[in-house]
């Protein structure tokens, strides 16, 4: 891929998919790091993780965002009001209490309008290619897809099992026994919206211990990143690693530019 001259298949990837982001969450493992600033925020190279993120969204041709917040979320709210990004849509939905990350998406559902959606944890960054993952979803005429990174110990994350179809047979909670390299859920996911239709039936606060282990096996279509850079901000550790992570996506042609102007909404 030319510098000069991106790729328009991606770089518009994400055109007409909204991105729905998972910032909800208390942040306890950060707190002696961040003190009462909630996870989305975390400064990262001098910037709040908020501005990478949507760097590299609308590197990819996102317009429309949809942030899903809860503790602290007046500080993202005056954030957003303060600090405006170009080009692209962003909606928020703030829960009334916490609710989990299945409850938190539940509530944002009457925003979410494209099919399919994009939705992913924003706590986590993995280094892949947004445009192939959305590519691969379509050719598969999957309900759901999830990404799955390779990493050397998936204790630490959890364990997918996949069939031979490359599917997932089995959501595996993390074990701090099974140190062996496998597939991990990279959280990040492509849901149409029959898919979320019936999603917004289930109970139980988490996606990944409530919806996604109660889901029949074969469910969610695998999406291999391959054997990417993956980090997950919500620890003192990995947040350390992430300006080095965040740096080289941004680097790139299908990185998002300087900002200029936002649209904005706030449900």
């Amino acid at each position: 891929m030319s510098s000069s001259r991106p790729d328009t298949a991606v770089t518009g990837a994400l055109a007409s998919v909204d991105v729905a982001v998972l910032a909800g969450g208390l942040g306890t493992r950060l707190r002696p790091v961040l003190g009462e600033t909630p996870k989305i925020l975390a400064p990262i190279g001098g910037k709040p993780y908020l501005d990478h993120l949507l760097a590299w969204l609308t590197g990819y041709g996102a317009r429309r965002v949809v942030l899903c917040l809860g503790f602290r979320a007046e500080l993202v709210l005056d954030y957003l009001k303060r600090h405006p990004f170009p080009a692209v849509e962003i909606a928020t939905s703030v829960e009334p209490e916490p609710l989990g990350t299945a409850g938190g998406l539940r509530l944002a559902l009457p925003l979410l309008r494209s099919d399919p959606v994009l939705v992913m944890n924003g706590d986590t960054f993995v280094d892949a290619n947004l445009a192939t993952f959305a590519q691969a979803h379509r050719e598969a005429r999957a309900a759901a897809s999830v990404l799955c990174a390779t990493v050397q110990s998936t204790a630490r994350y959890g364990r997918l099992d996949l069939d031979a179809a490359g599917r997932v047979a089995r959501f595996r909670e993390k074990d701090p026994a099974d140190a062996g390299p496998g597939s991990i859920n990279a959280g990040l996911y492509l849901f149409s919206q029959a898919w979320l239709k019936d999603f917004g039936r289930t109970e139980g606060p988490s996606l990944e211990r409530d919806v996604f282990a109660a889901a029949p096996a074969g469910t969610f279509t695998a999406i291999p990143a391959g054997d990417v850079a993956f980090v997950d901000i919500g620890t003192p550790e990995s947040y350390a690693e992430a300006e080095a992570i965040l740096g080289r996506a941004l680097a790139r042609p299908a990185a998002g530019q300087a900002r200029t102007s936002v649209t904005r909404s706030v449900a």
